[in-house]
């Protein structure tokens, strides 16, 4: 289970860096896109849409890293005012409800990405980008995220995530 936590933590975090990548990369071409358009006065073709995936795909791509840093916005009104055994039990059901959720969302995602890929699919724009490269980030974030809920919840069970540490000598 160790070694399955660290590989997971290891591609979040790496997950991370690529979803770090695609946003300064979606900020470098917007950049050039206003120096072309208002200095050059020069069209852009890819630009926007470029930066329209970047940002999706930098989404996705990216949860599995906020998952692993407890990032993700929550209500913890309930979690707060319970005890230490009913925390654990709320945290082990949410994290198995998101992970029954992403793991659909992943599958269904996995379903469009292969119809646009075996369907040769485009874009309905003068760069006629095929469909599957901004439909990949979808099944690859979002399974990544599945597996990283996996981990969270070995933590959980086997008492290392985070609220099993600030509360662990009142849940034994």
């Amino acid at each position: 289970m160790e070694t399955y936590v660290r590989v997971v933590n290891a591609a979040s975090r790496a997950g991370g860096v690529v979803a770090m990548l695609l946003l300064a990369g979606a900020v470098a071409i917007v950049c050039q896109m206003v120096f072309w358009r208002y200095v050059l006065g020069a069209s852009t073709v890819w630009q926007t849409e470029f930066v329209i995936y970047s940002l999706i795909a930098s989404t996705f791509i990216g949860a599995p890293y906020v998952l692993l840093h407890r990032g993700h916005v929550g209500v913890d009104l309930l979690s707060n005012m319970a005890g230490p055994r009913s925390r654990f039990i709320l945290e082990l059901v949410g994290g198995l409800i998101s992970l029954a959720f992403c793991a659909v969302l992943a599958w269904s995602g996995w379903t469009h990405f292969h119809e646009a890929w075996a369907g040769g699919w485009r874009t309905d724009t003068v760069w006629a980008l095929p469909l599957w490269i901004p439909l990949l980030p979808l099944p690859l974030g979002i399974g990544l995220l599945c597996l990283q809920y996996v981990a969270e919840l070995c933590k959980l069970v086997h008492g290392t995530s985070l609220i099993s540490h600030e509360h662990a000598e009142t849940l034994e």
